[in-house]
Parts: structure tokens; C-alpha cells; sequence
């Protein structure tokens, strides 16, 4: 599902990421690792967001030599997301629908499942930080993307939130193969734990 081959990754001169070689099958991995270990770097870079050396392939598609056909085999959550004030949600989902060519009855469930339908007719610069959260999530399961990276999915997110989010990880994996790495301090749980496999950023490069 993911390889990444010679990859190094530095902030001006200081060694951030140093990964010769990471093979990873289907599946939903936890990513681990201290304060500064290089967590969201690592998810950003899959996600083609920042720049560095090597190369990353989903699905046999490489973001070096076919970028656009990659970003559409992957999708991506920031810890903290912001969006221009002046769109509102629906907006934005909008304009995501039209881009991944997502099923709008899906969508619907989607909004409610995570509790969003009674502001996305607001403007994002109304959101507060848990609904700008679940707005993110709602862009991110947009479509049929593979492989879906989540920093910090938990925080900022109620309760019931958090429930709809394990269950709906463990349905996309189950039900349709997609696969998941998230990056959180927050212990996700028994049941989408024990459905994890585990990433450990040590010395600047992972361990499985």
C-alpha cells in the first residue's frame, strides 16, 4: 500500500526524518513518537504537502514522477485545520464533492454521523476548534481516497465524535480497504487499538 524509499528530510541543517526504506501493507497504523519527533512532518509528507529528498509511492503511484494521480489516492486531517472565514461549510464540502466525484447521499450520512449538520450553512469563521475538526474529517472521507492520515484526529472532538470517528475508521477499513495511519497522544480506544498496528518514530526513523 506504502512505500517510501531514501527519504530525508531536514528543517535548514537539522536531520528531521531518515527512512531508507518503509514497506507498509492495508491496514490502520498508530504513529508514535515524543514531542519533536517528526510525527506531523512524516504525515505531511505523504500527503506531498512539504518538500524532501526520496520518493513515496500508494498504490504504485509516485508522487515524484505522477503527483496529481497520487494526491488523489491519499487525503489528510490537520491537528488544528483552518479554513477562509468567509466559505461555510457546505461550501467547502461542495466544492470537495465535485472534485473527488463523491456520492452526495454518503456525504449527508456523513455530516450526521459526526453531528455537523446543524452549523454547515455557517461560515467557517463561526466555527469553534471541534467544529472546524469535524469539518476536516468530513473533507477527508470525501471520495474514495486510499489511504487517509489523521494528526491528532481526537482532540478538540466530543465524546460522541470520537465514538463515530473509531467506528467509522473500522467501517472504511472493513468494509472498503482503505487504509490509515493517525498520529495522537490520545488513546484511541479498545476497539479501534486493537485494530492498530503500531509506528514508532525513534532516532529519526520508524519502527514498526
Amino acid at each position: 500500500m506504502l512505500e517510501m524509499t531514501n527519504i530525508l528530510k531536514r528543517y535548514n541543517r537539522q536531520l528531521i526524518l531518515d527512512i531508507p526504506l518503509l514497506r507498509l501493507n492495508k491496514g490502520i497504523y498508530w504513529l508514535k513518537g515524543g514531542n519533536g519527533t517528526g510525527k506531523t512532518t512524516f504525515l505531511k509528507m505523504i500527503a506531498g504537502l512539504i518538500p524532501f529528498q526520496g520518493n513515496i509511492i500508494v498504490n504504485s503511484v509516485s508522487q515524484r514522477s505522477a503527483p496529481l494521480a497520487y494526491r488523489r489516492q491519499t487525503s489528510w486531517v490537520e491537528a488544528e485545520p483552518l479554513y477562509p472565514g468567509f466559505l461555510t461549510g457546505n461550501e467547502l464540502i461542495a466544492l470537495y464533492r465535485q472534485i473527488r466525484d463523491a456520492d452526495s447521499d454518503v456525504l449527508t450520512t456523513l455530516i450526521r454521523l459526526l453531528g455537523a449538520d446543524s452549523y454547515m450553512y455557517n461560515k467557517t469563521a463561526t466555527y469553534s476548534a471541534g467544529m472546524l475538526k469535524k469539518l476536516s474529517l468530513i473533507l477527508a472521507f470525501t471520495g474514495n481516497p486510499e489511504l487517509i492520515l489523521l494528526d491528532e484526529p481526537f482532540i478538540t472532538l466530543d465524546a460522541p465524535a470520537c465514538d463515530a470517528l473509531v467506528q467509522l475508521i473500522l467501517e472504511r477499513h472493513r468494509q472498503q480497504g482503505r487504509s490509515f495511519i493517525l498520529s495522537s497522544h490520545q488513546d484511541p480506544g479498545p476497539d479501534l487499538r486493537s485494530n492498530c498496528r503500531e509506528l514508532l518514530i525513534n532516532h529519526q526513523t520508524l519502527v514498526c
